[in-house]
């Protein structure tokens, strides 16, 4: 076979190689717009519940695994007048690779729980009944859930006696610590659905926003619960 055919032959297999190269880079712009739009509409939701008031809580979604990089709410925003501009893209050390602005300080939490349990989304809220029943269970270290219908919400829940363990952690301002702390938890109690800090609120995920989305309201619907029915008291 001459030279010339050879080559004819080589061209597009170059042209593929070279396709898939160029299509990664196109597909996590796609993916961090995507998740952007969708992280809008959950604080959106989010604040109308009275979840997020405020400048509080932050929410993440994975773009992608490797390497890993994050699509993350900017610090000090109003939840419920979000708009996908207002994202960051960070990698794995928190630093902001696309986007203007700064992560919350507690991006290093998001991150260790990306890593940690392989999440696709990660919701974090500040609700009044995460306030209450982290404080008034800290001596517990977590709170049980359990016998409730709304259980089977969470992902790979099938009855309702499932026990459901909510950890609470101290919380502090020193966010390598306290990542290194929810490494630790998530390692300790493998198939938890989140955790309390405490007097601060909720962190749950999910492999996806839906269904982070639906872990947030099922335990914010059970923490609820638990203090209107006088659980706060009784700790």
């Amino acid at each position: 076979m001459s030279a010339v055919a050879k080559s004819k032959i080589k061209r597009p297999i170059n042209s593929r190689i070279n396709a898939r190269q160029s299509e990664q880079p196109s597909q996590d712009v796609s993916r961090f717009a995507e998740a952007a739009a969708g992280l809008v509409e959950i604080g959106k939701s989010f604040y109308a519940r009275g979840w997020v008031l405020g400048t509080s809580g932050n929410f993440s979604a994975v773009v992608s695994r490797e390497p890993l990089r994050l699509a993350i709410t900017s610090t000090g925003l109003d939840k419920g007048r979000l708009t996908p501009a207002q994202f960051l893209e960070i990698d794995n050390a928190a630093n902001v690779v696309q986007g203007d602005g700064r992560p919350s300080a507690e991006a290093l939490l998001h991150l260790a729980i990306a890593r940690g349990v392989d999440a696709g989304a990660i919701l974090h809220t500040h609700s009044v009944w995460s306030t209450v029943l982290s404080g008034s269970h800290a001596s517990q270290r977590g709170i049980a859930l359990e016998g409730f219908e709304m259980l089977k919400g969470l992902e790979g829940v099938r009855t309702h006696k499932h026990r459901e363990w909510l950890p609470i952690l101290e919380n502090s301002q020193d966010m390598i610590d306290l990542g290194e702390c929810v490494s630790k938890i998530l390692r300790e109690s493998p198939g938890i659905h989140g955790f309390l800090l405490k007097e601060h609120g909720l962190y749950t995920w999910g492999a996806g926003l839906q269904e982070a989305k639906r872990h947030v309201e099922i335990l914010e619907f059970l923490m609820e619960v638990l203090v209107r029915s006088g659980a706060a008291q009784s700790a």
